[in-house]
């Protein structure tokens, strides 16, 4: 595997420079060595400005173009699961990360490298911490600290797509429903007031629902509101005077937080209702002249992104961005994770085309 003080070399192809980066261990917090070396091989080539901030590195070119396109991607995977080094199947290239998302990263580098004189100046966001709590999450920190280096006109995250285009995400909203009663020995039930029994109405009220789907810049968002925890129960022989249902709400971008919360709170009028985690949604703005021209460069077809991701960081900033990476995200994490060769390829070629035409 590759050391700390193994240089990049950004000539390499988008596969064999993938290779290079899986081989080059950087799980959540420990990505410093590859930060360095990012740093390092981007300050070789004169027509990019290179700062850092942190384990977050920056590049950007400053030709003076009528807009400027971000590009962004996370240096950090989960835990290694015995899939390290990588190695090659035919065209599957196989390792920790190959999917998520160090073959987007090698793709954003060799676009740096290669594309001197782009149509559109470029910024390059290399970030760390995005597989673990929100509060280390490196894009959040250049947004909170460092917000001009993230200003552009339209943004790509190389998350794992399946170099499918998949516009904006959902926002996520959890809750705790609270249900409360009166304890008492299960052998004298009627002198107490089960909790759980409560309940039953709320699962009524989930049962009933009906999720919206919302059409956005011809996208087609499906909200969903379900329960996805019960915590109640005292002993086997008591009646509980406390139960907790916790509610996930997923919704499209069209609503903001507060009206989220607002929404969810209607559904469960009556009930007592605490906010545990919340996190905005994202546009896909396909509707900007960037945009138009990336989804034509790209097959002319996008999705919309059914989860949430870091896009809904460059959304809050005011910059409209879309998903789109070689990686499949149904393999993200897993022992097996694997990345085809031609894919990589293959966004590579599509997004030179797009910043060159």
């Amino acid at each position: 595997m590759s050391s700390p003080n193994t240089p990049l070399d950004l000539t390499l192809d988008g596969g064999a420079l993938t290779a290079r980066l899986v081989d080059f261990p950087s799980v959540s917090g420990d990505e410093q060595a590859l930060a360095d070396a990012v740093e390092a091989a981007l300050r070789e080539y004169p027509h990019l400005t290179v700062d850092r901030y942190g384990n977050n590195v920056v590049a950007r070119t400053n030709l003076g173009r009528d807009e400027r396109v971000l590009l962004a991607g996370h240096l950090d995977t989960v835990p290694i699961a015995d899939n390290l080094p990588s190695h090659v199947e035919g065209d599957l290239l196989y390792g920790c990360g190959t999917s998520d998302m160090k073959s987007g990263v090698a793709v954003q580098l060799r676009l740096a490298a290669t594309l001197p004189e782009p149509n559109r100046d470029l910024t390059f966001v290399f970030y760390d911490c995005e597989e673990i709590e929100a509060s280390r999450n490196g894009l959040g920190h250049l947004a909170a600290q460092r917000p001009d280096w993230l200003a552009a006109d339209f943004a790509v995250l190389l998350e794992p797509s399946g170099a499918v285009v998949e516009g904006g995400c959902q926002g996520t909203l959890r809750v705790q429903v609270r249900l409360t009663g009166v304890r008492a020995h299960a052998a004298r039930s009627w002198l107490g007031d089960n909790a759980i029994h409560h309940a039953a109405e709320v699962l009524g009220r989930l049962a009933a629902y009906e999720a919206r789907l919302v059409e956005i810049d011809g996208l087609e968002y499906h909200e969903g509101l379900n329960a996805v925890r019960i915590d109640g129960g005292v002993a086997g022989n008591v009646i509980p005077d406390e139960c907790v249902v916790t509610v996930n709400f997923r919704y499209a971008p069209d609503r903001d937080e507060a009206a989220a919360e607002a929404h969810v709170r209607e559904v469960f009028a009556g009930f007592d209702v605490t906010v545990t985690d919340s996190a905005p949604g994202a546009l896909p703005g396909l509707g900007q002249p960037a945009a138009r021209a990336f989804l034509a460069a790209t097959g002319g077809t996008a999705r919309a992104k059914f989860g949430w991701t870091d896009v809904a960081r460059f959304s809050a900033l005011g910059v409209p961005a879309v998903n789109y990476g070689p990686g499949d995200p149904n393999l993200a994490h897993k022992r097996e994770e694997h990345c085809s060769l031609r894919a990589i390829a293959e966004v590579e070629e599509r997004l030179a085309a797009w910043l060159s035409a």
